[in-house]
């Protein structure tokens, strides 16, 4: 497996990232504990979660992935063969949210026994906080730096804007740097990223891991019909704004790369990603071995000029 240096971090990840979401949400322990396993023997070694990760399930209050994360780290004793990628940031109750540098040290610490680990390799600000000053955030997060806590942070769902300002106070400040930015991008969401966040983390040599890579499934060519979308709870959750004539034109520009390369759709999609120079590791989920295969043979996968300008026209907004 060719690994990838994410930013200017040190940390060498697979060129594709095991999205942990569906861990404890739409994947049982069990499961969860086979894709884990199966991920690193086909040679991958980065996975991504939240803390957040699965509160809007009924009857979830956030920690369920972590949870099983830790536990099938401590069960398997493979803690050193993995980067390991969460956040902070998002809501975990009343007086739990934003980054604050008293809320990143108890949410630290609460990542870390979920975990079962004495570190996290990418610790990421899951959303800006316009309340809290940047210096502040960045201020907590060289403390957990300092102690061993935290290899490397990273930062997702930033404006161009934002982002730039937090590189410019941790360079003036002589505070660490979010070396990663995790943004939505894929092919059919590809304009923000384009147009503002790319030339700005090729500027400063940020490594970008982008979540939805398979556009929540859609990209896969499970949905192409309003009723294929109450197929599973991430088809009903969120791929219905896809269903329209540019996103059924992606479809058909996916398909005929399928007959090409004889591969799949969702296959295709990814192999797009990762020829991108800007991305070091799109993130992707699977629910099923069978997924998982899938996912892994897409690293294969080397498209031609032809073929990305092809899709490059189908999905152009």
């Amino acid at each position: 497996m060719q690994l990838r240096t994410l930013g200017r971090s040190g940390l060498q990840v697979s060129q594709l990232c095991f999205g942990g979401n569906v861990f404890g949400w739409t994947v049982d322990e069990a499961t969860s504990f086979r894709l884990l396993d199966a991920w690193l023997d086909a040679g991958f070694n980065f996975i991504d979660t939240a803390d957040v990760y699965s509160a809007w399930a009924p009857g979830h209050a956030g920690g369920e992935s972590e949870t099983i994360i830790g536990k099938w780290l401590r069960a398997s004793g493979k803690r050193q063969r993995v980067v390991l990628a969460t956040k902070v940031g998002k809501p975990m109750g009343a007086g739990k949210q934003g980054l604050s540098p008293a809320y990143i040290r108890r949410a630290v610490e609460a990542s870390l026994r979920r975990l079962q680990t004495d570190h996290i390799d990418l610790y990421q600000s899951h959303d800006d906080d316009a309340g809290t000053p940047l210096q502040d955030t960045l201020g907590a997060f060289a403390e957990l730096i300092a102690a061993g806590k935290v290899r490397a942070i990273g930062a997702s769902n930033y404006s161009a804007p934002r982002l730039a300002q937090a590189l410019e106070v941790a360079q003036r400040l002589k505070l660490p740097r979010y070396e990663s930015l995790q943004p939505l991008y894929n092919l059919v969401d590809r304009k923000v990223y384009e147009q503002a966040l790319e030339p700005l983390c090729a500027q400063h040599g940020l490594g970008v891991i982008n979540y939805y890579a398979l556009a929540a499934g859609f990209l896969t060519g499970k949905y192409r019909t309003a009723a294929d979308v109450g197929k599973s709870a991430r088809g009903a959750q969120t791929t219905s704004r896809y269903l329209n004539p540019r996103g059924l034109r992606i479809l058909a520009a996916l398909d005929q790369a399928t007959t090409q390369y004889g591969a799949t759709p969702g296959q295709i999609a990814l192999a797009w990603q990762m020829a991108r120079p800007s991305v070091t590791a799109p993130i992707a989920s699977a629910t099923s071995l069978q997924q998982l295969g899938e996912l892994a043979a897409a690293v294969r996968l080397r498209l031609n000029a032809e073929t990305i300008a092809g899709l490059d026209a189908a999905s152009a907004e």
